[in-house]
């Protein structure tokens, strides 16, 4: 049970209901997860969920690259919810069911693509050293572009933002879905 309560699309705000309206019509088709605990303070739901549609829908990150970091960071983060959101979209994305499994268990994959190698590198580089080397920044700058590690690092911020969400409130992963992630780091 979610940490706060989910609010009733009938009895939301003037407000709520603009910003409820605003997710549930566009590419997302509801409110649900940490967009519906973000609702209790629909500014701060309103500024998010447009800084998520450009993450997840139009940044030039490929969806393959970002469903990668996507799920890189559910499991730093242990989000349920946001792993069994995100590994559908990624096996249909193209990331290999293997290197899926790898990310959940905790072992580094064993990549074919050069790009998500460098990907791989750059959110774990983030996470465990809190700096990116010269060199892993030339690599990823020669394979992606400058335009995309900004948005590289666009992504990593909003699916943190998102990981630490379902991690305060205590979002359960969608009904029906059986949790893959340990419950300890």
């Amino acid at each position: 049970m979610p940490r706060i309560a989910p609010l009733i699309p009938d009895a939301l705000s003037g407000e709520q209901r603009k910003v409820y309206d605003a997710i549930a019509s566009g590419p997302r088709n509801g409110v649900r997860g940490p967009l519906a605990v973000w609702l209790h303070r629909p500014q701060l739901a309103s500024c998010a969920q447009e800084l998520g549609r450009y993450c997840r829908y139009d940044s030039s990150v490929p969806p393959r690259l970002s469903e990668l970091v996507i799920l890189l960071l559910g499991r730093h983060w242990l989000a349920e919810y946001e792993w069994a959101a995100h590994k559908p979209f990624a096996l249909e994305a193209g990331l290999a069911a293997d290197v899926i499994d790898a990310i959940r268990d905790g072992i580094e994959p064993r990549f074919i693509h050069r790009d998500e190698a460098l990907v791989y590198a750059f959110v774990r580089g983030l996470h465990a050293d809190r700096c990116i080397s010269e060199a892993l920044y030339a690599a990823l700058v020669a394979e992606l572009g400058a335009g995309a590690v900004v948005d590289l690092v666009g992504i990593a911020g909003y699916y943190t933002l998102i990981s630490m969400t379902i991690k305060v409130f205590e979002v359960p992963p969608p009904a029906g879905v059986s949790p893959e992630l340990p419950t300890t780091f």
